[in-house]
């Protein structure tokens, strides 16, 4: 204590000047508590001019580095454009050499036809139609279509779309026809894998892939394969597209329809002039937009 006393009055100015430090920093933590209660206005101030300051200065930094972005921008879409040019070019070529053998096919064809004295059937007719009323239910898988008049559609033609088949006519009225989708269970239409050429019946199953029976044991059919009407019983005309064999499990044989029957607004009647196993008279019934309706039978 004598020690520390005289050290204290030998320098008495270390002694103010360290109870000066220990009152301003006292102070100093008074102020910065202060200050951040009571300046939030000032500093959002300070805060909105130093982005009035800054944002004219990072616009005119932005200015050059948007200009490198548009152009490693055109760069990549000049790289991109390059090669899908280079594939279109490969696809052209490929056509080109498909154009040139469906032509000399076409040739082919007509010296044998002249040499068979072969009898080309005629030409299909179509209308089409609009999609007015649908039944998607658990025991009905049938469209009305809407045609007007003359309705000159006539039970058993074709149903299809763009993609491939849809049904055929079940009915006719006055206005309209009603469609059986390939879907319904009541829907039996031969078909011809195109790959095997292994014929078999296509069969609705109130789902929207419906499945291929009575086909050969020893049929060789993979996924993917393509199916087509085969033509059989005169129902329909060999090789409209139907769809492709989309799953097979325990001896069950599914396709996919090329159609999408759940989005049908449109649909085209064809008349092949065939008649097959149908009746050859039809008579005009009144069709009503019943869903739950099950398909009328004709006299």
């Amino acid at each position: 204590m004598k020690q520390h006393s005289g050290s204290a009055a030998r320098f008495p100015f270390l002694h103010l000047l360290r109870q000066f430090a220990i009152l301003a920093l006292i102070i100093s933590a008074f102020a910065l508590m202060l200050l951040g209660k009571a300046d939030n206005i000032i500093v959002g101030k300070l805060r909105a001019h130093s982005s009035d300051i800054i944002a004219p200065i990072m616009r005119v930094v932005s200015i050059p580095v948007n200009f490198a972005n548009s152009i490693v921008n055109n760069v990549k879409e000049l790289t991109g454009l390059r090669e899908e040019n280079k594939k279109l070019r490969k696809e052209n070529n490929q056509l080109l050499e498909w154009q040139a053998l469906a032509h000399k096919l076409q040739n082919e064809n007509k010296q044998l036809s002249n040499i068979l004295k072969y009898t080309p059937p005629p030409e299909a007719t179509s209308v089409t139609a609009h999609v007015v009323s649908e039944s998607g239910s658990a025991f009905a898988h049938s469209l009305i279509a809407y045609i007007g008049i003359p309705n000159p559609t006539q039970k058993g033609q074709a149903v299809t779309t763009g993609e491939g088949l849809v049904g055929r006519i079940s009915e006719r009225g006055v206005l309209s026809s009603r469609i059986l989708l390939i879907t319904d269970i009541n829907s039996r239409i031969p078909v011809l894998m195109e790959k095997s050429r292994t014929r078999g019946i296509m069969v609705g199953d109130n789902t929207y892939r419906p499945q291929i029976s009575f086909t050969p044991n020893d049929a060789v059919i993979d996924i993917g394969d393509r199916v087509v009407t085969s033509g059989a019983a005169g129902v329909f005309p060999p090789g409209i597209p139907v769809g492709i064999i989309s799953s097979i499990k325990n001896g069950i044989i599914k396709i996919q329809p090329y159609a999408d029957l759940s989005k049908l607004e449109y649909v085209r009647i064809v008349d092949y002039g065939l008649r097959g196993i149908l009746d050859s008279e039809t008579k005009c019934v009144p069709i009503e937009k019943d869903d739950s309706a099950d398909v009328k039978k004709e006299e």
